[in-house]
């Protein structure tokens, strides 16, 4: 039996840092034992299979496995996040926000390395912000930024270093989550 997951690559290809070619990325999940190896533009996407009995079903260990194997293969690290498909399902079928109403640049989703609660961003006063709002899922944030992701104030407030730490986080837009779900059904 195997299981379809997702990896988001955290800050990869992005200014001419961190270089990890998806032709490269697909090989490497290959190297690595997992089947039917895709990837999705150019930032860090891709879905793959595992067998069971090798790491299926624990993301982090999966995760893990492909950080290490990056760090070996291409000389920096690079935090892993993996994800079941049935994981990203319920993250798509959770979102607060109305999602088939709005553009996809105008909906983001982060994902987490741990579950988050509201105490962690209970400093911010989400009023000042409006009509940018943000709701946390388990191991998600989910942004509404009316005006976009590079022009949100929030999305700069929710990324300080202090409202992280001990936390790894990567946001992908709708648009993205909605195909890694297409791409990670059986």
């Amino acid at each position: 039996m195997t299981n379809r997951y997702a990896v988001l690559l955290r800050g990869i290809n992005v200014g001419g840092h961190k270089k990890v070619p998806m032709a490269q990325l697909r090989a490497l999940l290959t190297e690595l034992g997992h089947g039917d190896a895709q990837t999705y533009l150019q930032s860090g996407n891709a879905v793959f299979t595992a067998a069971a009995g090798t790491g299926a079903g624990d993301e982090r260990a999966l995760g893990a496995e492909l950080e290490q194997a990056i760090e070996k293969h291409f000389g920096f690290r690079v935090d892993c996040l993996v994800r079941s498909g049935p994981y990203l399902s319920a993250v798509a079928d959770a979102c607060p926000f109305p999602a088939a109403e709005l553009e996809g640049k105008q909906l983001h989703v982060t994902f987490f390395s741990e579950p988050v609660g509201p105490e962690r961003y209970a400093s911010l006063d989400q009023g000042a912000f409006l009509p940018e709002e943000f709701r946390l899922g388990d191991r998600a944030l989910y942004l509404y930024a009316p005006d976009g992701l590079g022009r949100s104030k929030l999305a700069e407030a929710l990324a300080r270093p202090a409202l992280n730490k001990g936390i790894v986080g990567t946001t992908r837009n709708w648009n993205t989550v909605v195909k890694l779900v297409e791409m990670t059904r059986d």
